[in-house]
């Protein structure tokens, strides 16, 4: 399995760094890992769903440490990159393009939505 496409879409929080998408061999999508800035350092958490009782679970994520670094090594890679691009080049999420979002409980379509916009746009 290799990572054929990573997509960064920054952010401009507190920890909160920059939403990612990533491909797998050109067939499978994930969607919606996040950069997180912590007390050590950068570090991606997988995308996931907040359950009834108030915790969140994961909804994608690796079965082993040598996936998870791997797929950790090439997204905050990506992450580095895209900050080190001129501004007006980044694929940058704005407060806008979340706000105008609505409903947090389609935050994964409305957020791909509203990227999209931004790239045809």
């Amino acid at each position: 399995m290799q990572i054929t496409e990573v997509r960064v879409f920054l952010r401009n929080e507190e920890k909160l760094k920059a939403y990612v998408t990533v491909t797998f061999d050109n067939c499978f999508v994930v969607r919606d890992i996040k950069v997180i800035q912590g007390s050590n350092g950068l570090f991606i958490s997988m995308p996931s769903k907040k359950r009834p009782n108030g915790t969140f679970k994961d909804i994608a994520h690796p079965l082993n440490n040598e996936t998870r670094k791997m797929i950790e090594t090439k997204v905050l890679e990506a992450y580095k990159l895209e900050l080190e691009k001129p501004r007006e080049e980044r694929s940058k999420v704005t407060e806008d393009d979340v706000s105008s979002l609505g409903n947090t409980s389609t935050l994964t379509e409305d957020l791909e939505k509203a990227i999209e916009n931004k790239i045809s746009n």
